[in-house]
C-alpha cells in the first residue's frame, strides 16, 4: 500500500511539474504577444506569431480555445485577414462550448464573431450564433444582457436587426432585455434597454409608444442610487431622447428647457472622476457611452438646434468646438460612432457656410464627408441621401440649375420625399418646422404662378408657425416674400413693414441671401417712394453684399471639388480635376 501510495504520488508530482511547465511556456507566449501589440506603433504581425506558437505544444482545450480567440480578436482588430479571424473565432466558439465554466470565452468568441459575420452582411449567420449563445447564457447576465443588446441594436454601428430595418423585431428584443434587467435587479441595466427601445421608436415615429415608455424611462432614472456617473449618464441618454424628440417635431422654442438640463447634465459628467469600483450586479456592467463620447454628442445637438432656430453662428461655433474635440477622440479611438458624429456636424455646418454666403468653404467640406465615406461603405449608405441634397443646394447657390436637380433627383430615388411636401392635414410628417416649411413652399410656388392672394395664405400660415416656435430663418423668408409680393401689388407701405423686419432678421443670423434680397427690394421701393438718401443706402449694401457672394462664387467655381456636382452615381469619386474657371453664371441671383 505504502509502495501504491509512493507511486501516486509522484504521478502526481510530474503531471504538476508538466503542468507547471506548460504554463511557464504559455505565459512566456502570451507575455511576448502582449508585449509586440501594446507596442508604439504595434508589431501585428510578431503578435500572431507568438500566439500561433501555442497550438504546436498541444495545448489542453482552456488554452486551445483561448488562443484562438486572442488571434481571432488581433486579427479582426488590427488586420484586413477576416477570413483567418472568422477561422480563429469559429475555433474558439466551438471548442469552448466543450469547456465547462468557460463563460467568458464561450460568450466572448460569440459576440465577436457575430459582430464580424455582420461587417461581412452575413446577418443570416450571425442572429443564430446569438440566439444560441442568449438561450444558454441565461444563467451569467452580464452576457446574457450584452447578447440581447447586440442582437437588437449592437455596438456602434454594426447593426443586426436594425441593419435589416427590422426595428419591430429589435424594440421587441429590448424589451426581453429590460424584462431580464428587471428579474436580476438591474434597474439601471433596465433603463438602458428602455431608453434604446424608446430610440428605435422614435426613429419609426411610434409616438403614441414614445410618450409612456420615456415617462417611464425619467421615474426610473430618478428614483434609481448607484454609481454617480452611470446615473448622469442615464440622464444624458434621456435628455437626448427628448431634445432629439422635440427638434424631430421641430419644436425649437419648446426644447430649450430640456436642452439646458442636458447641457447642465454633462457639465455635471466631466466633474466627476470615473469610480474603479465594480458594481455589485454583473448585470450593472455596461456604459452606454464613454463620457468624451457624451460631450460630443451634446454639442451635436445644440449645433442641430442652432441651426432649426436659426443662430448660424452659435451652431458654427459648437461644430468647431466638436469637430476638435473629434479630431483629438479619433487619434485614440477608432470607434465606428466618432464618424457618424462628424459626418452629421459636417452636413449641418455646410449648410451654415451655404446660408451665410461661404459657398467655397462648405464645398470643400462636402469633398471632406465624401472622403469620410469612402472609408465606410456602411457611413456612405446611411448618408448618401444627404450628401447629394447637400451637393444640389451647393449648386442652387451657385446657379448651376440642372446639376442641382440631377442632384435633388438622386437623393428622392435614394430617399424618398417628393410624397411628403404637402402642408394639408394629410402631411404624413408631425414635424412642426416642416409644416411650417412646406407652407413656404407652396406660397413660393404660387407666388411663382402670379397667385399673389394664396401665396399670401400659405405665407402667413408659415409666419404663424414659425414664430410660435421662433424658426427665425423661415420668418425671415416669408417675410422678404411677403414684402416682394406686396411690391409687386404696388402697396409699398406693407412691403416696406415686411421687408425692414426681413432685413433685421437676416442679419441677426446671419443669411445672405436673404439680406441681398431685402437690400434690392429696399433700394426699390425707396426709389418708387422717393427717399433718394434711403435708397442709395440700400444699394450700396445691395452692392456689398453682391461683390461679396460674386467673389465666394468665382472661388467655389475654380476648386477642382466643384466637379462633384456632375456626381449622382455610384460612391463619391476619389479625385477631382481643377478647373479653368467658374462655368456659372451669378446674374440670375443678384
Amino acid at each position: 500500500m505504502a509502495a501504491q501510495a509512493a507511486a501516486v504520488a509522484q504521478a502526481a508530482a510530474a503531471q504538476a511539474a508538466q503542468v507547471e511547465a506548460a504554463e511557464s511556456w504559455y505565459l512566456a507566449l502570451l507575455g511576448f504577444a502582449e508585449h509586440f501589440r501594446t507596442s508604439s506603433p504595434p508589431k501585428i504581425r510578431l503578435c500572431v506569431h507568438c500566439l500561433q506558437a501555442v497550438f504546436p505544444f498541444k495545448p489542453p482545450q482552456r488554452i486551445e480555445a483561448r488562443t484562438h480567440l486572442q488571434l481571432g480578436s488581433v486579427l479582426y482588430h488590427h488586420t484586413k485577414n477576416s477570413e483567418q479571424a472568422r477561422s480563429h473565432l469559429e475555433k474558439a466558439w466551438l471548442i469552448s462550448q466543450q469547456v465547462p465554466q468557460f463563460e467568458d470565452v464561450k460568450f466572448e468568441a460569440a459576440s465577436l464573431l457575430s459582430e464580424l459575420y455582420c461587417q461581412e452582411n452575413s446577418v443570416d449567420a450571425a442572429k443564430p450564433l446569438l440566439r444560441k449563445a442568449i438561450q444558454i447564457s441565461q444563467q451569467t447576465p452580464y452576457w446574457h444582457c450584452r447578447l440581447l443588446f447586440q442582437l437588437a441594436v449592437s455596438a456602434g454601428a454594426r447593426q443586426l436587426h436594425t441593419l435589416e430595418k427590422d426595428l419591430v423585431s429589435a424594440c421587441d428584443l429590448l424589451g426581453v432585455g429590460a424584462e431580464y434587467a428587471r428579474v436580476v435587479g438591474s434597474e439601471y441595466t433596465r433603463a438602458l434597454f428602455l431608453l434604446s427601445k424608446g430610440m428605435l421608436l422614435l426613429m419609426e415615429r411610434k409616438l403614441q409608444e414614445v410618450h409612456p415608455l420615456l415617462t417611464l424611462c425619467g421615474q426610473i432614472v430618478e428614483n434609481w442610487q448607484g454609481n454617480p456617473i452611470q446615473k448622469e449618464s442615464l440622464r444624458v441618454f434621456f435628455l437626448v431622447l427628448q431634445v432629439t424628440h422635440y427638434l424631430d417635431a421641430g419644436q425649437v422654442k419648446s426644447v430649450k428647457p430640456c436642452l439646458k438640463q442636458l447641457q447642465q447634465c454633462i457639465q455635471t459628467i466631466s466633474t466627476l472622476h470615473d469610480d474603479e469600483i465594480l458594481p455589485s450586479n454583473p448585470a450593472d456592467l455596461f456604459h452606454w457611452l464613454p463620457k468624451e463620447h457624451m460631450c460630443v454628442l451634446v454639442y451635436l445637438v445644440t449645433v442641430m438646434h442652432s441651426m432649426q432656430a436659426g443662430y448660424l453662428e452659435k451652431a458654427q461655433k459648437y461644430t468647431d468646438k466638436a469637430l476638435m474635440q473629434l479630431e483629438k477622440l479619433k487619434m485614440l479611438d477608432c470607434s465606428p460612432i466618432l464618424s457618424s458624429f462628424q459626418v452629421i456636424l459636417l452636413e449641418h455646418i455646410i449648410m451654415c457656410r451655404l446660408v451665410t454666403g461661404h459657398k467655397a468653404t462648405a464645398l470643400q467640406e462636402i469633398s471632406q464627408v465624401c472622403q469620410l465615406c469612402q472609408q465606410s461603405p456602411r457611413l456612405f449608405s446611411n448618408h448618401a441621401a444627404q450628401l447629394h441634397t447637400l451637393l444640389g443646394l451647393y449648386c442652387v447657390s451657385v446657379n448651376c440649375m440642372d446639376n442641382a436637380e440631377a442632384q435633388f433627383t438622386t437623393a428622392l430615388r435614394l430617399y424618398s420625399l417628393l410624397e411628403r411636401i404637402n402642408p394639408d392635414h394629410s402631411f404624413p410628417v408631425s414635424s412642426h418646422c416642416l409644416r411650417a416649411a412646406a407652407f413656404y413652399v407652396r406660397g413660393l410656388f404660387s407666388f411663382f404662378q402670379g397667385r399673389y392672394n394664396e401665396a399670401k395664405r400659405f405665407l402667413r400660415e408659415t409666419l404663424k408657425m414659425s414664430n410660435a416656435e421662433d424658426l427665425n430663418r423661415l420668418t425671415a423668408c416669408s417675410l422678404v416674400l411677403l414684402g416682394h409680393i406686396f411690391y409687386v401689388l404696388g402697396n409699398h407701405r406693407e412691403s416696406n413693414n415686411m421687408v425692414v423686419p426681413a432685413m433685421q432678421l437676416a442679419s441677426k443670423i446671419p443669411d445672405m441671401s436673404v439680406q441681398l434680397w431685402s437690400s434690392a427690394l429696399l433700394r426699390d421701393l425707396n426709389k418708387a417712394c422717393g427717399n433718394a438718401m434711403d435708397a442709395h443706402e440700400a444699394a450700396q449694401m445691395h452692392q456689398n453684399f453682391s461683390q461679396q457672394l460674386l467673389q465666394d462664387h468665382i472661388e467655389a467655381c475654380s476648386l477642382p471639388e466643384h466637379n462633384l456636382i456632375t456626381w449622382t452615381d455610384g460612391p463619391p469619386p476619389v479625385q477631382f480635376q481643377a478647373q479653368n474657371g467658374p462655368n456659372t453664371s451669378l446674374a440670375s441671383l443678384l
